[in-house]
């Protein structure tokens, strides 16, 4: 029997065929673009040889720099060529450091054919991180409240990761006062701590005048809050406003 092609019945038989072979096509289409992909991502021979490379002249620089008063643990990551970079053979290649560049955090470091039969230069991106000392908050801490040997514990840290470089050493924090709140796990850097406040602005304290072969007293109001160790205005009974540096809680030394 001959199909009737004025029957409806057939007509969307037949679309849904040419549909399906369309898309049948286009995943298959999609498949290999995808196999492709994957292979174009891996990299040459030479690409890798020259990533070698440039991580080990990368390691030799840091290891030139670290100080011995504060070594710290240099670990390069090197990034990948661009897959669909094409570079003529090189003899050899060096590395170098671009203008204004350091190795330090995410950067990139070059790479210049210098013997072969084309001059080329590229760019890799790298990332170095510095592992170092520090101290790292353990349990949450107050604004204000002085901070104990119980309040941070020691860590390796990556230094490279932050622009401001952690606190070192216990005498750089230990009896200071948090400046914000403290949470668990934060590395304690400068800024984070400040001299623990000994009185309020209005207190009277008493001023140790000091000069060439003697020493005064008197007694003044606070314009400030004394901090330990640091600069505070006081007004005398006569009005005279005069600096002095905050000794303790009661005592403010001022000298002529």
């Amino acid at each position: 029997m001959r199909p009737n092609p004025l029957c409806p019945c057939q007509r969307p038989q037949r679309r849904h065929v040419r549909r399906a072979a369309l898309l049948l096509g286009w995943l298959l289409a999609l498949a290999m673009g995808w196999s492709g992909a994957a292979a174009s991502t891996q990299p040459s021979p030479a690409h890798q040889a020259w990533s070698q490379q440039t991580e080990r002249w990368i390691n030799e620089q840091l290891i030139a720099q670290v100080s011995a008063d504060l070594p710290l643990r240099p670990e390069v990551v090197v990034g990948r060529f661009d897959s669909r970079l094409q570079l003529a053979p090189c003899a050899r290649v060096e590395p170098f450091m671009p203008n204004n560049t350091r190795l330090w955090g995410r950067t990139r470091i070059g790479l210049r054919c210098v013997q072969g039969p084309v001059a080329w230069t590229v760019f890799l991106p790298i990332e170095v991180r510095a592992w170092g000392p520090a101290w790292v908050v353990r349990q949450p801490v107050r604004h204000g409240v002085a901070l104990t040997e119980a309040d941070l514990e020691p860590a390796e840290v990556d230094w490279a990761a932050h622009p401001t470089p952690p606190l070192t050493r216990p005498e750089q924090w230990l009896g200071l006062a948090a400046a914000s709140a403290l949470q668990p796990g934060q590395v304690l850097r400068p800024g984070m701590v400040r001299a623990p406040q000994l009185f309020a602005s209005g207190s009277q304290v008493t001023l140790l005048l000091q000069g060439a072969g003697f020493t005064l007293t008197a007694s003044g109001t606070a314009l400030s809050h004394g901090m330990r160790g640091q600069a505070v205005r006081v007004r005398l009974p006569n009005r005279q406003v005069v600096n002095g540096v905050v000794i303790d809680a009661d005592t403010v030394a001022v000298r002529l």
